[in-house]
């Protein structure tokens, strides 16, 4: 007979001030450079999720910031004149402004599931280190056709000690009652089986 097998482990999110400062340097990063360094974010927001949308979104950043420079840097002259210019000029700061929003929605997005995830691990490690041996409930998903529950919010807790159960009859005898029943049940079914 085969169980669920041990839970993978969950590595913990990074510190929130951490992942704030980060988040600040990759911003102000892209603003200071006019969005020629906007793709910089996605790349770590790529790096991070590790989704193919993202790095998807990361090459079409790029791209744009790519377009945009190319149809500035064609511009007669020290000032934007033609509709390619403006072009170029809305093509930065649409991609800068787009990419900036995805980047932190999706980020703090990652992480906080990144938080529930590690606090339900540690809750369920918690949980089974004081019911070794006894069954264990099913984890989040059972299967590839199975949607996944949200895993809910669990705060930590302060370790108490469990409390030690009252002592309770000894075992040998409620042994007793049963053979000495068993015993019975026994006589009485020879009795019957004797009258036909």
């Amino acid at each position: 007979m085969q169980g669920h097998g041990p839970a993978l482990p969950v590595k913990p999110p990074p510190p929130t001030g951490l992942l704030v400062f980060l988040r600040v340097l990759f911003v102000v990063l892209s603003v200071c450079s006019f969005g020629l360094l906007g793709w910089v974010m996605m790349l770590r927001l790529a790096l991070v999720t590790r989704r193919s949308l993202d790095w998807g979104l990361m090459v079409a950043v790029l791209a744009a910031e790519v377009l945009g420079f190319v149809l500035i840097g064609t511009e007669p002259g020290e000032e934007i004149h033609t509709p390619g210019g403006w072009t170029g000029l809305a093509l930065l700061m649409v991609s800068l402004v787009a990419s900036i929003a995805y980047y932190l929605a999706t980020e703090i997005r990652h992480y906080h599931q990144v938080g529930y995830a590690y606090a339900a691990y540690t809750a369920h490690q918690q949980s089974t280190a004081h019911t070794y041996g006894y069954p264990q409930p099913p984890y989040a998903a059972a299967g590839p056709h199975t949607p996944m529950t949200p895993i809910p919010r669990v705060q930590p807790q302060p370790q108490t000690p469990a409390p030690t159960p009252p002592p309770q009859r000894p075992a040998p005898a409620r042994i007793d009652q049963v053979r000495a029943e068993l015993d019975e049940l026994s006589d009485y079914l020879r009795k019957h089986e004797d009258g036909r």
